[in-house]
C-alpha cells in the first residue's frame, strides 16, 4: 500500500467522490452532490483513498444542519482489499475525534444475492478491521398502493384524545413494533423515538390512531404524512392480536390523506412484525446494518 494516498476532500473537490462508480446503484439513497448542497455532507468529513490517482475507497460522514449529535458514516465504498478500507477509516476516525456509528445501507435480501455480497464483503470487513462491531440490522419496507386486507372489525379506532394519552400509552409499551427514522431522531434531535415520539414528530397527531377493544386502548400508531415521505413512524401494542388491524388502519389513514407510498422500519429480528407488514402489502426496500465502536450503547 505504499502508493496509497488517504486524505479528506477539500472544497471544490466534491466531484472526486463521484468519480468512483456507484457499486450498488439499485439502492435508493441521497446523492452525494445533493447532500453537499443540503449541508449534510461536507468535504472535510469526506475521505478518499487514492491509488495512482484513482479513488479506490470513499467514506462520507453526514450530519444535517442543526443536528445536535455526532456525524455518522453514511457512505462507505471500497474497490480494494479490506486493509485499505480499514486504513482509510482509522485515519478519518483519528481526525474526526474517534470512531462513531456506521449505517451500512444494503439492498433488500442482500444475504441471498451473490452479486451484492461480492460488493459489500470488503467494506464490511474493513469496518471490522477498523474496530467497529456489527450490532443490529433494520429493514426499511414500503407500501405502494397494494389493496389493504379487509378488517374483521374486532377493534375500533380513533384519534388520540391528547398528547397526554399518547405519552401514557407509549410509557406502557416496552418495545414498539415499528420505529421509522429512529437513527435520525437520535442523531439529529437527541430524541429516543421509542420513548418520546412526540418530541420528534410534533404534536400534530390528528392522523394517529388508537386501537380500542371494549373501550380499552390496546395499541397506538403514529403516522407522519407531511415528513420527507409519508411514514408509519411508530407502532406499539398492548395486545399483539391488534397488530394486523392497527397496521392496516394506519396505512389507510395515510392513503386517505393522499400518500402513494408509506415507509416503515422494523428490526430484522422482529419476524412476526415483518410478516404482518408483508401481509399488509409492504415490501422490503433495503437493509441497514449498524456498526458501532465496541464501547457504544447502540
Amino acid at each position: 500500500m505504499t502508493d496509497l494516498v488517504i486524505r479528506p476532500l477539500v472544497a471544490g473537490e466534491e466531484n472526486l467522490f463521484d468519480s468512483m462508480p456507484d457499486p450498488l446503484p439499485q439502492l435508493r439513497q441521497v446523492a452525494y452532490a445533493d447532500g453537499i448542497a443540503g449541508g449534510g455532507y461536507r468535504p472535510e468529513t469526506t475521505w478518499v483513498a487514492l491509488r495512482a490517482g484513482r479513488v479506490v475507497g470513499r467514506a462520507a460522514w453526514v450530519l444535517p444542519p442543526g443536528a445536535i449529535g455526532a456525524p455518522w458514516l453514511e457512505r462507505f465504498d471500497l474497490d480494494a482489499e479490506p486493509e485499505v478500507g480499514a486504513e482509510l477509516l482509522r485515519a478519518a476516525h483519528e481526525a474526526l475525534g474517534g470512531p462513531g456509528l456506521y449505517y451500512a445501507a444494503l439492498p433488500a435480501h442482500w444475504r441471498r444475492r451473490p452479486e451484492v455480497l461480492a460488493v459489500v464483503r470488503a467494506p464490511m470487513a474493513a469496518a471490522r478491521l477498523a474496530g467497529l462491531v456489527e450490532r443490529s440490522e433494520r429493514l426499511r419496507c414500503s407500501w405502494t398502493g397494494t389493496p389493504l386486507p379487509a378488517s374483521p372489525g374486532r377493534y375500533d379506532f380513533r384519534p388520540p384524545v391528547d398528547a397526554a394519552e399518547i405519552n401514557t400509552l407509549v410509557a406502557r409499551i416496552a418495545e414498539p413494533d415499528v420505529l421509522t427514522g429512529v437513527e435520525n431522531a437520535l442523531a439529529v434531535g437527541g430524541v429516543d423515538l421509542a420513548t418520546d415520539p412526540l418530541a420528534w414528530l410534533g404534536d400534530n397527531f390528528e392522523e394517529w390512531r388508537v386501537a380500542v377493544d371494549a373501550g380499552k386502548p390496546v395499541g397506538l400508531a403514529g403516522t407522519a404524512g407531511d415528513a420527507c415521505f409519508p411514514q408509519l413512524a411508530y407502532l406499539g401494542l398492548l395486545d399483539e392480536a391488534a397488530r394486523p388491524e392497527l397496521l392496516a388502519e394506519a396505512v389507510r389513514v395515510l392513503a386517505a390523506g393522499g400518500a402513494r407510498e408509506v415507509i416503515a422500519d422494523v428490526d430484522s429480528h422482529r419476524v412476526a412484525v415483518l410478516a404482518e407488514l408483508e401481509r399488509t402489502g409492504f415490501r422490503q426496500l433495503r437493509s441497514r446494518v449498524v456498526f458501532a465502536p465496541p464501547n457504544s450503547q447502540e
